[in-house]
């Protein structure tokens, strides 16, 4: 799955706090995102930098999941997981044995993963982080390697929260669940 895919699949608010992020804290990545995927549109920049920065932010959101803005879209993406959520990139590199720079970028990616220390690590991040931070990255450095890695693949495919529209569907039940537990939660009291 590439970036502008991911855009296309996570919530409206993830991909709003994408750009909230580069706007408030990187504001020269926002700038240059805006400026090209204005270009990719044939428009002037200024055109959108006249909107208020919630229509910005909006026009953003909307336009990065266009398969013309693919390479934008994979380096918004890989920037705003160094920089928003770089505990979670460490956290990962860390737990799977993989040597990076104190930042999360690494240089050398193994053939093999260890199909242990994967498994631990997504199951401690998913404890730890927001799951869809962490569905996110996962996906992303899948794309660091042409197919990514089978183990990582396979515990996406079997591991609902790392799913795509998987928690969408599950989100009725687990409201079910809940009108179930409420009162018994009440009663202890």
């Amino acid at each position: 799955m590439k970036a502008f895919e991911i855009f296309q699949k996570i919530s409206p608010e993830t991909t709003r706090s994408v750009f909230q992020f580069l706007r408030d804290e990187q504001r020269e990545v926002y700038v240059a995102s805006l400026s090209s995927l204005a270009s990719n549109r044939k428009l002037r920049p200024v055109f959108i930098q006249r909107k208020p920065a919630a229509e910005q932010i909006e026009w953003l959101a909307k336009n990065v999941k266009l398969r013309g803005s693919a390479e934008i879209a994979d380096q918004v993406m890989q920037l705003w997981l160094m920089k928003a959520h770089q505990d979670v990139l460490v956290q990962f590199l860390d737990g799977i044995g993989i040597e990076h720079d104190g930042e999360g970028a690494a240089e050398d990616l193994p053939e093999e993963l260890n199909a242990k220390k994967v498994k631990s690590t997504i199951d401690k991040l998913l404890k730890e982080h927001n799951p869809e931070v962490v569905k996110i990255y996962l996906n992303v450095f899948q794309l660091q390697r042409s197919n990514g890695w089978d183990v990582i693949s396979e515990i996406i495919a079997t591991t609902p929260a790392l799913q795509f529209g998987v928690e969408e569907a599950q989100k009725p039940e687990l409201a079910e669940e809940r009108k179930d537990e409420a009162p018994a939660a009440e009663e202890e009291e």
